[in-house]
């Protein structure tokens, strides 16, 4: 039998592990802790090369765990880590972010620095291409012209 007194910090524990037991979603957390004034959907595509849906399912799923928050700013809406995280929550993001050291987080990092470079004003000013399922077929050097 369960003691009652040590449920809720074990549901809480298991119900992050859960959602951090997907490679998505911990790709999308290390780009958000990397980058402070938050990341839109089209800029995590593109770090990710993911389709469009698929990170916005992730963000979803990461939203209704309370790790990342979103302001909208004219047509789009930034992301960034919760401000609110729980203090389990923080500690094993930062474990994450100082342990996992692979190349494919090392490429999703550049990728994004590449695809912030294109931002105007600090803001994203290309968005997302209905016509196109992964941005990473279009070349960011056909978008500056």
């Amino acid at each position: 039998m369960q003691n009652a007194a040590y449920a809720p910090p074990m549901k809480q524990a298991a119900d992050l592990l859960r959602v951090l037991a997907d490679e998505e979603r911990l790709r999308i957390l290390n780009l958000l802790g990397s980058e402070t004034d938050g990341l839109c959907v089209c800029e995590l595509v593109d770090a990710l090369r993911l389709p469009q849906y698929q990170a916005s399912r992730q963000l979803a799923v990461l939203r209704d765990a309370d790790l990342v928050g979103g302001e909208k700013r004219g047509n789009w809406v930034y992301y960034r880590l919760s401000p609110n995280l729980t203090p389990l929550a923080a500690a094993v993001l930062e474990a994450l972010r100082v342990k996992v050291d692979a190349a494919s987080a090392k490429e999703d990092t550049e990728r994004l620095r590449r695809r912030l470079r294109l931002r105007a004003a600090g803001v994203c000013t290309l968005g997302y291409p209905t016509q196109a399922q992964y941005r990473e077929v279009i070349s960011l050097e056909e978008r500056r012209a």
